[in-house]
């Protein structure tokens, strides 16, 4: 018997949930989840008997984690990125394989060769992006490289959006389905670097949204896709250190890149200051403090702000910034002394939630470019995966059964893999894509030309 810690059950682990469930009886395992309000899995856990519990966990209570972690034989991880480090520190302490979906932070990427003696493996990057990313590409790059060819470009995109028949009349086409700061915060930090055809660009994050490309993707119509900050760390675990062109960028509907960098312009995703503001100021109020002074009293704000922006007053982008309730004086801000970013995602988090009925949808292609016996080939690797409801979400499926699959066959000790390791290695994502595609029909769809 195998006994599966997991922490954290909140919306976003629906689907792994679920999966650990599905398969608990047969697979013996005794599982246990452990979450800062574990009432509301009362009524999910009731039907699995004796081999599923909640239990309460405060994730700041280190003896609490440390007494759970040795009780138990693999943990996984859905707590948020920053509180990975003290969880895998006591996976450390008592032998314990951990899973998580986060990326590799550089102090547990620290810990691989403590991890490796231990004789465990600390498995980051196991959902969608990163993790279905990392699978699906490896699949293809193996394929190419097992045929004799040469990888000469890769590019990678994904992007967790709505169904259209879920976007009614918002005209930014997009809601939340996983952590509204990082939607905010998006881009910022370093500038986003590439290759292109051997040379280095770089954006920084002032012009990274009015440089968005386009692309289409079969059974999804055309995207926007912007560059993501890093994307030259993904050669070496790619195995395509001397590739010339690589690139990974986010997905978004037409129109919402050009519309959020108006916001970026206005200095509304600024998390840098605080502005001592009330809790009642006015959304109006705060975009006069970002304006220059007007030339005349009572000037029309919504026509300053489009001249400052240099907008045609009547243009999409100003559509869409009307329709967040900018320019409405009834509309507060409802925060007192933040950043601009946290007032730009409390009203964001309200104008974007999920309704119970909406569909989500993930979209993520891969293109590939190779020579092969002296020809040059094109492949590319599409996903279109859309959710059952606001709580079934699209966004749920793709991180959780990727990392259940994975714990699976880590409990079943056909991973052989030891250290800080992500699934990039055919014993991982062969039979983890291989389920998808047969279980919940969630595959690629190649095209070669």
């Amino acid at each position: 018997m195998s006994r599966l810690l997991l922490l954290g059950a909140g919306r976003s682990a629906s689907s792994l949930l679920q999966y650990l469930l599905r398969h608990a009886l047969t697979e013996r395992w005794q599982l246990t989840v452990a979450d800062v309000s574990p009432a509301h899995l009362a009524p999910v856990l009731a039907a699995h008997g004796s081999y599923a519990r909640a239990v309460a966990f405060d994730s700041q209570d280190e003896a609490r984690l440390d007494e759970l972690v040795a009780t138990h034989d693999i943990v996984i991880s859905m707590l948020p990125a920053a509180l990975h480090l003290p969880v895998a520190h006591a996976c450390l302490r008592h032998r314990r394989h951990l899973a998580t979906a986060s990326y590799v932070s550089p102090a547990i990427r620290a810990l691989h060769d403590e991890a490796a003696q231990a004789g465990i493996l600390l498995l980051m990057e196991c959902g969608l992006d990163p993790g279905l990313d990392h699978m699906s590409a490896m699949q293809v790059i193996d394929d190419i490289r097992g045929q004799g060819g040469r990888l000469t470009s890769f590019k990678s995109y994904c992007g967790g959006l709505l169904a259209p028949a879920s976007e009614g009349d918002n005209p930014w086409r997009y809601k939340f389905t996983w952590n509204p700061r990082n939607v905010v915060l998006a881009g910022q930090g370093p500038a986003a670097q590439f290759l292109d055809n051997g040379r280095l660009r770089v954006i920084p994050y002032q012009h990274l949204f009015a440089r968005a490309e386009t692309l289409t993707v079969p059974g999804a119509g055309p995207l926007e896709a912007y560059a993501n900050r890093d994307s030259l760390s993904y050669r070496a675990p790619y195995g395509l250190d001397g590739i010339p062109t690589i690139l990974r960028g986010t997905l978004r509907r037409p129109g919402y890149c050009a519309a959020w960098q108006a916001l970026v312009q206005l200095g509304l995703t600024d998390d840098s200051f605080r502005l001592g503001n009330a809790a009642t100021l006015s959304w109006p109020a705060l975009l006069e403090a970002f304006l220059p002074a007007p030339a005349a009293p009572h000037f029309d704000l919504p026509l300053r702000l489009s001249q400052y922006l240099h907008l045609a007053p009547d243009s999409p982008e100003m559509g869409r910034l009307h329709w967040l309730g900018l320019f409405s004086e009834a509309r507060t801000v409802g925060l007192a002394d933040a950043t601009p970013a946290q007032l730009l995602e409390k009203l964001l988090t309200e104008k974007w939630a999920l309704s119970p009925a909406d569909h989500d949808q993930i979209i993520m292609q891969h293109q590939f470019e190779f020579e092969l016996h002296g020809q040059r080939h094109r492949r590319t690797a599409s996903l279109v995966v859309t959710g059952a409801d606001a709580t079934h979400t699209a966004m749920a499926q793709t991180v959780g059964l990727p990392l259940g699959m994975a714990v699976r066959r880590l409990a079943q000790g056909l991973v052989a893999q030891r250290g800080v390791g992500i699934p990039v290695t055919a014993e991982l994502y062969e039979p983890i894509l291989a389920e998808l595609a047969a279980d919940y029909g969630i595959a690629f769809v190649e095209q070669q030309g």
